[in-house]
Formats: C-alpha cells, structure tokens, sequence
C-alpha cells in the first residue's frame, strides 16, 4: 500500500470509522473502452487463466478462512505431487516445510534486537531529563557510574562522571536554585520528547499509536486493516515508543512490543510466497509474532505463548504453538545477548524471593486480588468514557495539544515525588525488592535491630520497627497510588504509543507494598497473636513486602486484561520461583471474579467495542432463544431478491445489480423461478473478471452472456461471445437452514471463521433472509434483510448482541 496514503494527517478514529468498505468500482468509460474489444479472440476461462486480483481482499474486509485454508490445502498437495517427480521439486518441497521454522527464526531475532535497542534508548534518553555523563553523553547513570572509584555505599548512584542539569547550568547541586534548574530541565525534556512522539506519529505513521492489542486481536480474527503492520508504522512506532517512555508520561512499552512483533512479522512473511499469497496462513505467523513481542517484554518465553493463545490469537493449531515457542525463545536469547539492563535479566525489574509464605497471608492475597478486580472493573469504565468523549468532542481534534497538556500535569506532579518521577520498570523494581544489609533504598528505612545478629536468610533482615525513612517513603507511596490511578486513564489512548501493562503493575505493585509494609509492622508488633503465633517469633523474617507487591501487581494487571493463565506463568518466570504460584493464582482469580461482576470486557475488548471494529468475542455468549428464520423475517421497504443466475443474464444485467445494490456478494440460482442454489459469487471477483474479460476477450460486450455452468450452452449464430465465470464462483458455499438457532448460527461464523453464510429451505433458497446487507463499518444500525438467499457477514452478527431489538422483545 503506498506510504502517501497513510501518512495523510488523520485520528485513528478518522481512519478506522470514515475509510469504510471503499467497494470496486471502474468508470463507465473503462468499461466502454472494451466495448469492442482489442485484445486477443481466446474464451478467457478464469478457472483456467487466473486473473490479478481475484481472490483478494479489499481494505477493511474480512476474510474468508474457509477458502484460504483450502487454497493452502491445494497448494501443498500440489507440491507434494511434483515432489515425486524431480530432485528439484524435491528440494522445493522441503524448502516449503522448513520455510515456516525459517520466518519464526527471523521473527524472533528482528523482533529481540529491536526490543533490546528500544530497552537501552529508553533506559538512557529517561536519565537525560535528569543530566549528562561527562566521559560519554550517551551513557546513562549507571553506566556511567560503573568505572567510577570516587562512589560511596551511601551515595552509590552519585559519582564526578555524571553531572546534574543544575551542576552543569547553576554550578551547584544544592539550593532552592538547583531545585528550579532540575525541576525546569525535567519538564523541558518530558515535554520535548512527548511532542517529537505525537508529531512523528501524526505525520507519517497515524496507526502507530496506542497499545496496538485491540487492532492485533481484530487482525487476528480475520480483518484487513492495510498499513497498519506496515514498515512506516515499524519505524515510527519503534521510534516514538523510545520518546514516549522516556517523557515519564503513565505508559509502558510491554503493549506496544507484541504490534512491533507483528509488524516484524508482517514484514518478513513478504519473503516467503506462502505467507505473502495466504491470509490465514500470515495470521497464523502473526500469533507466533505476538507471542514473541511478550517474550521480548517480560522476558518470559512460556507465557508469551500462552499471551497469545489465551488473550489475543483467534485461530491457534498446534502448529503453531510449537512455532511460537521456538520463536518466543529465539528472541529471548537474542534479548538475552544484547544484555540491555547490564545484569544478565531480561527485565528490570527481576527479582528472586527465599522467605516462604504462610496460609495465614492467603487472606491479605485474596484482599489484593479484590482490589485488583475492583481497580480495573473502575480503569476500563472511566478510560473508555474519556476516549468516548475524546472522539465525540472537539479534543479530539487536538491530539498534540492534549499530549502536551497531559505531559505538562505528569511532569509537575511527578518530579516532587521520587517514586512518580522514576520510570515505570524503575518503580516496580524498587518495590518488589525484598530488602537486605546492603539496601539504602528508603523502603528499607527500618530501626536498626540493637542485636546485628537477628538477620533472615540470605542477607535479608528481620522484621523490624519502621523508622523514619520507611514512615515518609509509605505516604510518598500514598500519593503515588493516587496520582498513578487517576493520570494513567486519561494517558491510555493519546496519539502516542502506549502500553497499559507496566501502569496497571504500578498501582498493583503500589497498593502490595502498602499492605505488605502493614503486615510486616502487624506481625512485629502483635506477635502474640493467635494468627501468627507458631510461624511468626520475634526476630524472625515472617513477612516480604516485596512478594505482597508482586501478588498485588499481578492482581491489577489481571483486573484490567481478565489475563488468567497467562499472567501468573509470566510472574513466576519473573520471580524464578514455583514457591508463589499458589498466591498469584488466587490474586487472579479473585481479581478476574470480582472485574467481571462489574462487566465480562477486558479493556482490549472494550477498546475494540469503542472503535467499531468487526470482532466476535468468543467469550460472549448468545443469549437471545431465536431462529434464522426469526431473524430473516422481511420488512417493509425491504429490497427485491438480489440473485445471480447460471445461464440467463447478460453482462449488461450483471452489471446493473451490481451497481444497484451494495452487497459483498451474490448468491447464484439455477433459474428465477427454481431457485435452487448453485454457489455464490464475491462481487469484487465479479467486477474484476468482466473488467478484465473486457481487456483481454474479443467481442465481450454488455449484451454477451454471464455463464456460471460447466459447459457453455448453446449460443445463436449472431450472438457476442459468452463470458464464462464458473473458476471464480464457489461451488461450495456453507449453508444453513432457515430452522437453524442463531446461537449456533453465531457460533460457526466463530469457530470457521466464515465471511458468509446462505440460508435455504428444504434444498431451495430460503424466502426470507438474515442480512446480505451492505458492508457498513460504523456498525449502528439494524441487520438489514432481503428476501431470498441470505448472506450473513461475519460482521453484520455484532449487532445481534447489542441492537436487535425484534430478538431482545421476545
């Protein structure tokens, strides 16, 4: 698709909702141009001779999943037939089987080295807001600091290599003046970086914004959203991720990775004619893809597989869970070679744990997991009503505008407060870390104990009184809660890429440690409690407040994404344990529960639902107890029966209806008065084939006859030559009858994956029918219906859910 059209200066909504479904169409003078014929006197036969552009799809279409597969079937067994013939065809076949494992080790290696580029730029460019190093400007602090001798324990991150903002403008890094320098450069970076991510995404690549999750899911489900997997949407969202992580903006980049995976992979399946000819066949790599963008994120391999299988991935064969794996661990050794942290982790914030939990704290676990249902039950109603009103009012109009604006709120807030002003991976890393000797982190600010022996295991310290350090770190903590809850729901959605994962785990990993520090100071001081007596004696390392954060982390990323499976193998691969698997399990459960008593949508799904796209949620259940035959029933005003015949239309006749009507497609019947089925034609296909039949046969005109049969009939001496259309009709359309329930009905559209699907009775097209309507992709109104044969899109369906007011009155 040509860079020129999606680099037009448009919202996401704009494209999405007013690009619609732009139809075939030719001018009349094209077509009159033909008229007499030029080319060759050959029947142009399209089972015979295939033509350019049949069996393809338009812009915002979907596809259909039973043709594609059986076109790979044939394909394969068309290789596998000259196999046998020549050592040539030989090696070709096997280059064909190998050729899936080869674009999986591609995937996984683009996929990991852009990950770990995108770790080390962002990583360096968020420590620039707050200086320079003086032996290397593209040093970041630590790295910067690690050569240094001149450090102190106390001081680890400060050394004469690394320059503040105010050290290097105001001489000084002390004062009320240093303060302003600092508190002014951060703001001119976070807004410098924000702006340079808006215009870039607005200029040149519009579908690089957001988490990319809803719009993966959608792909995956069959629809075609051209350029949104392209290379001008790779290149900028890569860049402009960088510029929005580092601008301290309340966002992460894990989300935004699995749409550069795919986007990799969307890349890369254009150099294998398998993929590159085959939708479902790319989609099928697409889901491997996103497995690897998680695996890249988290540095969690197994449950990047599971992400997929479980959160977005429509069709998934077994197949290609043994690619995704391969692929997933193909980019987590890449990640892994790179080293981007510098500490041989795959993410910043790993963390291993050795003290063992109680049954006793399943109760605080549990508490987490409620509070986790109950945050992102609240996230997902209050960012969908912000990005409702975004595009229903005028802010919407003003994207730069509304990033600046928000970057400016995140910057003036988050700088007094040191846990807001770190990066997002910072923050969570420093609260899951389970404290020991050799912390100076104020999370550790605990009395020191008058006894120096009364240690836990490994280093890390008996429960101890909190001191000073810990008592202003907690409310610190407190309004870190509270600024990071409220910004990040007007933050998601903005025209800049923006991941929700590290957000939601810093409210989690926030309200853990809360509650963690609580049970710890409960424990010491209450001892003698029933409910700690036994596991619990003075002196002893009875409770982590690193291990409530993790579990409360995981609660709130499970309450907004209804993640189950997937999200506690991704913690257990982060903590390296299988000791607290039991906890992360019964966080998220309970978080699930208690988010889909407020409301079964994740916030992808709701994303999804908000911007219109044609998505069957194989969660959602049918509930209404109707017939295709109720739902077929005809209106007034309805249109007349659109019907294709065999033998007996000219395509001057074909011609009109299809420009009459705006249907997807029309069903082909012995006669008018028969009406029995015969197969079914894509109107798109239609247009194609005369428009070439025009170019390329001699003697075609608008009186020459359309045929749909096996052998031409008989012809009068002065007739214009016949064009024959049996290779582009399917033979072999799925039908129903009109007795069928909906509820099955929906679930084959799910589960095959169909793009249509006719209805008869007793062998003969039904009377009435389920919406062969047009192909609107706003979505907001009644399923349109006709008498006749019914074609029911995939699509159309959404509104049996939300809008059929003749089923939900029954």
């Amino acid at each position: 698709m040509g860079w020129e059209f999606w680099s037009k200066q448009l919202d996401e909504e704009e494209l999405v909702v007013d690009g619609g479904y732009d139809e075939y169409s030719t001018s009349s003078s094209s077509r009159a141009a033909g008229m007499n014929g030029s080319g060759p006197t050959k029947l142009v036969d399209p089972l015979e001779d295939p033509l350019p552009g049949v069996g393809t799809y338009e812009d915002f279409n979907t596809i259909d999943w039973v043709r594609e597969k059986s076109k790979d079937r044939d394909r394969h067994r068309e290789i596998t037939n000259k196999s046998r013939e020549s050592t040539v065809a030989l090696l070709h076949s096997v280059s064909d089987a190998f050729s899936g494992w080869l674009l999986m080790l591609l995937v996984g290696l683009m996929a990991g080295a852009l990950a770990g580029g995108i770790d080390i730029a962002a990583h360096w460019m968020t420590d620039l807001k707050e200086g320079v190093c003086l032996i290397g400007f593209w040093f970041n602090h630590e790295h910067c600091c690690w050569t240094s001798n001149e450090t102190t324990f106390q001081e680890r991150d400060r050394c004469p290599q690394w320059k503040s903002w105010a050290e290097l403008i105001a001489g000084s890094a002390e004062g009320p003046f240093a303060y302003i320098v600092n508190y002014l450069m951060y703001i001119f970076w976070a807004l410098l970086f924000s702006f340079l991510a808006v215009t870039l995404v607005r200029a040149f690549a519009p579908y690089a914004c957001g988490s990319g999750i809803p719009e993966i899911k959608t792909i995956l489900s069959g629809f075609i959203i051209r350029g949104y997997l392209g290379k001008w949407t790779l290149i900028i969202k890569t860049i402009t991720l960088v510029l929005a992580v580092s601008s301290g903006l309340s966002l992460g980049k894990e989300g935004p990775l699995v749409h550069v995976a795919c986007c990799c992979a969307n890349i890369l399946c254009h150099l294998f004619t398998k993929y590159r000819k085959n939708e479902a066949k790319r989609r099928e790599v697409l889901s491997a893809a996103a497995a690897v963008g998680v695996s890249v994120a988290f540095g969690a391999p197994i449950g990047g597989v599971l992400f997929s299988l479980e959160e977005v991935s429509y069709y998934f064969p077994l197949k290609t869970l043994w690619r995704s794996f391969f692929a997933a661990l193909v980019a987590a050794f890449t990640l892994r070679s790179i080293n981007p942290f510098g500490n041989s982790r795959l993410v910043l914030f790993y963390v291993e744990f050795h003290t063992p939990w109680h049954l006793v704290e399943l109760a605080p676990f549990i508490l987490l997991g409620i509070f986790g249902g109950l945050w992102g039950a609240l996230f997902i109603k209050a960012n969908i009503a912000w990005c409702r009103t975004r595009k229903t009012t005028r802010l919407g109009h003003y994207p730069v505008i509304e990033v600046l604006l928000v970057t400016a709120v995140t910057a003036l807030i988050a700088f007094p407060n040191s846990y807001t002003r770190m990066s997002g991976a910072e923050l969570i890393s420093e609260l899951f870390n389970d404290c020991s000797l050799l912390d100076s982190s104020q999370l550790c600010g605990y009395k020191q104990p008058v006894n120096t022996t009364e240690t836990g295991v490994d280093n890390s310290l008996a429960d101890r009184p909190a001191g000073a350090g810990l008592c202003t770190a907690l409310w610190q903590l407190a309004l870190a809660l509270i600024f990071k809850m409220l910004i990040t729901v007007i933050t998601f959605g903005m025209k800049v890429p923006s991941g929700l994962f590290i957000p939601s785990m810093a409210v989690g990993a926030i309200a853990g440690r809360l509650l963690g520090v609580g049970m710890e100071q409960l424990a010491y001081y209450n001892h003698d409690w029933l409910i700690f007596r036994g596991w619990c004696s003075p002196g002893a390392d009875c409770i982590t407040p690193g291990l409530y954060a993790m579990v409360g982390a995981a609660a709130c990323l499970g309450g907004v994404t209804r993640m189950t499976v997937s999200l506690v193998v991704i913690m257990f691969e982060l903590t390296g344990g299988l000791e607290y698997i039991v906890p992360l399990m019964a966080a998220t459960m309970t978080s699930k529960w208690v988010a889909d008593a407020f409301g079964r949508e994740g916030i992808y799904e709701a994303h999804i639902r908000l911007n219109g796209y044609p998505f069957l949620e194989p969660k959602e259940e049918f509930e209404h107890s109707s017939l295709a035959v109720d739902v077929m029933r005809p209106r007034r005003g309805d249109p007349a029966l659109a019907v294709l015949t065999q033998d007996g239309m000219t395509v001057g006749e074909v011609e009109t209806l299809v420009e009459s009507t705006h249907y997807s497609g029309f069903p082909v019947v012995v006669s008018q008065e028969s009406q029995r089925l015969v197969g079914f034609v894509l109107q798109r296909d239609l247009l194609i084939s005369i428009d070439n039949a025009r170019k390329r046969q001699d003697g075609i005109v608008s009186a020459s006859q359309v045929v749909f049969t096996e052998h031409t009939p008989a012809q009068p001496p002065e007739a214009p030559p016949p064009l024959r259309l049996r290779g582009i009709m399917d033979l072999s359309p799925f039908t129903v009858t009109d007795h069928t329930p909906m509820d099955i009905t929906v679930d084959i559209f799910r589960k095959l994956g169909l793009r249509q699907c006719l209805v008869t009775h007793n062998g003969r097209n039904a009377t009435t029918s389920v919406g062969c309507g047009r192909e609107s992709f706003k979505f907001k109104g009644l399923i349109e219906t006709v008498f006749g044969v019914c074609v029911g899109l995939q699509q159309q369906f959404l509104p049996l859910f939300y809008s059929f007011e003749g089923i939900k009155s029954k």
